[in-house]
């Protein structure tokens, strides 16, 4: 088979990497990918946006299957684009994508078919919101409808922080066009933890669980970031849990789509708040969550484009899904001064020192002109690492970490450190 994977994250190379592996596929592509796609796949030179591009490139490469890793594609309905072209692709339309693309349609499908989320409401006036914070507890939590590269969510303690979050949001529009809606929720407390599943449209079948880390700083401080490590599997998030969450609300929104006329094929994340012992959603996202799946696919034992190619054919319930009872733990490293402003083109050192079983996927990485990887983006890299317990796979992916370098690298200290101290902290 040859395969193209569409984007250019730490998501994509993992996804490029666990594909590779599979002796099913002849040739692996990444478009646009970057410096560790490089290593394991031809590179497109394409924006994941450019639809009538990638379709041209699916054909002359004479591409078996496409896979879309980012939202934006998704979102804009690059599937719809692949399907018209009588191209096979993995990914939801952009119909069924809205669950991501806006959450004020997500907040709708949820309570229309009772998947249990947090109280809130959604407003396209800014004065009809600033009336109904008024009357609100606080904290309270200002998400942007739309795409907002997962920073468009904030969490006011005050009247006047929710005052300043809407006028960001809805007037200055920090967010773009994102923030044209805004839903407000109530703020709920408890354990975050990833669920995400493959779905056919009619079967669903979860991953490993996984938690991942916002913020910029250790002990969840400073503004939210893409993400800036994850863990799996998380200690508190129970095999009975999964398997409730997977029925009362992955596959209930799965059905909830198709009775709206959706057939929902691809993965769907949800981002829940584990609240007195109940699953809450915070979010859907319609796609592998980054950094959430470059610990969640090292622990996949099945070939994972059999999987992937059951999910397109519509055969997702004859297949047996295995995975492997380690734990996995990924640190990233970023540019300094992400996410605000930072400078790129720094070499990367020290890739070539790393432990044989420990893997670092690329993100905002390029291939120098004289063989050298260099920094271009926020994100850098993920370093990987699997072990017996959560102990052991942290302990060796900070060794890793340890070995490399670019100038104003930054990483968090404390990635699943709450699942070897005894500490249960929020991620």
């Amino acid at each position: 088979m040859r395969i193209l994977v569409i984007g250019g994250g730490g998501r994509e190379h993992t996804l490029v990497w666990k594909i590779a592996l599979s002796p099913r596929v002849e040739r692996v592509f990444a478009a646009p990918g970057n410096a560790g796609t490089a290593a394991v796949a031809e590179n497109l030179d394409l924006r994941a946006t450019d639809f009538e591009s990638l379709g041209k490139a699916a054909r002359e490469k004479k591409i078996d299957l496409a896979l879309v890793g980012p939202e934006a594609p998704l979102a804009s309905g690059i599937v719809d684009y692949f399907d018209s072209l009588g191209i096979p692709v993995f990914g939801p339309t952009k119909e069924a994508a809205r669950v991501e693309s806006s959450k004020a349609f997500a907040r709708s499908l949820m309570e229309k078919h009772g998947i249990p989320c947090p109280g809130g409401a959604v407003f396209s006036s800014h004065q009809e919101a600033r009336e109904y914070i008024k009357e609100q507890r606080m904290p309270l939590v200002i998400k942007a409808d739309g795409l907002a590269a997962g920073k468009g969510v904030i969490i006011a303690n005050s009247l006047s922080e929710a005052e300043k979050a809407l006028a960001d949001v809805m007037d200055t529009k920090a967010f773009g066009p994102a923030g044209d809606r805004v839903v407000i929720d109530e703020y709920v407390t408890g354990r975050e933890v990833s669920l995400i599943a493959f779905c056919d449209g009619k079967t669903v079948s979860a991953m490993v669980p996984a938690c991942d880390y916002k913020k910029i700083g250790d002990k969840d401080t400073g503004p939210n970031t893409g993400g800036m490590g994850s863990y799996s599997p998380p200690g508190f998030f129970s095999a009975a849990m999964t398997e409730r969450v997977t029925g009362d609300i992955l596959l209930s929104a799965v059905k909830a789509l198709a009775s709206e006329g959706m057939t929902y094929r691809g993965v769907l994340y949800a981002g829940l708040m584990i609240a007195d012992g109940k699953p809450l959603v915070l979010e859907f996202n319609a796609r592998f969550g980054d950094p959430e799946t470059q610990v969640i696919l090292p622990l996949l034992k099945t070939d994972l484009v059999d999987v992937l190619m059951a999910v397109v054919e519509g055969r997702l319930d004859g297949m047996n899904i295995e995975w492997r009872s380690e734990a996995c733990v990924g640190v990233v490293m970023a540019s300094g001064g992400y996410p605000g402003s930072y400078k790129t083109g720094f070499p990367v050192k020290g890739l070539d020192s790393l432990d044989s079983d420990a893997l670092v996927f690329h993100a905002g990485t390029r291939p120098g002109s004289d063989g050298s990887v260099l920094t271009d983006g926020g994100r850098v890299l993920t370093v990987v690492a699997t072990g017996k317990d959560m102990a052991a796979a942290r302990e060796k992916a900070y060794d890793n970490v340890s070995r490399l370098s670019f100038e104003g690298c930054y990483y968090r200290k404390d990635i699943a450190l709450r699942e070897t101290d005894g500490v249960h902290s929020i991620a």
